[in-house]
């Protein structure tokens, strides 16, 4: 038989097919006529990390650990926390997950505490027609929030929000004149780089990282 023991507590997680613990995020995987025996965790947290052991129940008795690092990706957001923008310019804010090629979920985008789609249009006091949100893996999940034409009505504090990490936002202004500290130039029908606003995320997105201890 084999076992998966979680050794900071010596918590028998599974014994063959089964769990005995009642985090349901834990279970084991054999597949059938299968020798291997898989101890899968979902949704991995912080406080999971340490070391896991699998041991087969034969005489003497063989055992092999594992080292769990589970490292938490911070939010982050390169420029300045308050963009300043020209009415009738364009926007672009950017969102970032460099994590790895996992399953990084979704990403959402809101104002205040709107969801930025169509049936949200209304209350966000935004023209659907003048939004675009593109997502696109380059090192990451690129997800693009676009708007055209932004009036003043798109002041506002705008986040991005992963399903599976913390959200990051940023307060945009519109304005009709300069803004004497904080203006970014651009031409009035379309975006410059000045005027573009490119985040970079690093989602709380739980990454695993499994060694063999030596």
């Amino acid at each position: 038989q084999v076992s998966w023991i979680r050794k900071r507590d010596l918590h028998i997680l599974t014994a063959g097919i089964l769990t005995y613990t009642s985090d349901q995020r834990f279970q084991v995987i054999r597949p059938e006529k299968s020798d291997n025996w898989t101890l899968q965790i979902k949704f991995p947290q912080l406080r999971d990390s340490g070391v896991y052991e699998c041991q087969v129940n034969t005489e003497p008795k063989m055992s092999l650990p594992f080292r769990l690092n589970v490292v938490e990706a911070k939010a982050r957001i390169l420029g300045p926390s308050d963009l300043h923008v020209k009415a009738g310019s364009s926007i672009t804010l950017t969102c970032l997950i460099s994590q790895g090629p996992h399953d990084l979920g979704t990403v959402f985008w809101y104002k205040g505490d709107n969801i930025i789609e169509s049936s949200a249009a209304n209350e966000n006091d935004i023209d659907i027609n003048r939004i675009s949100i593109k997502n696109h893996w380059i090192d990451g999940l690129t997800s693009k929030l676009h708007i055209s034409d932004v009036h003043l009505s798109d002041s506002g504090n705008y986040s991005c929000v992963p399903t599976i990490a913390g959200a990051t936002s940023v307060n945009v202004h519109v304005i009709n004149g300069e803004h004497p500290a904080a203006m970014q130039h651009g031409n009035k029908n379309t975006a410059s780089l000045s005027l573009s606003f490119h985040g970079t995320i690093v989602y709380t997105f739980f990454f695993i990282i499994i060694k063999r201890l030596r």
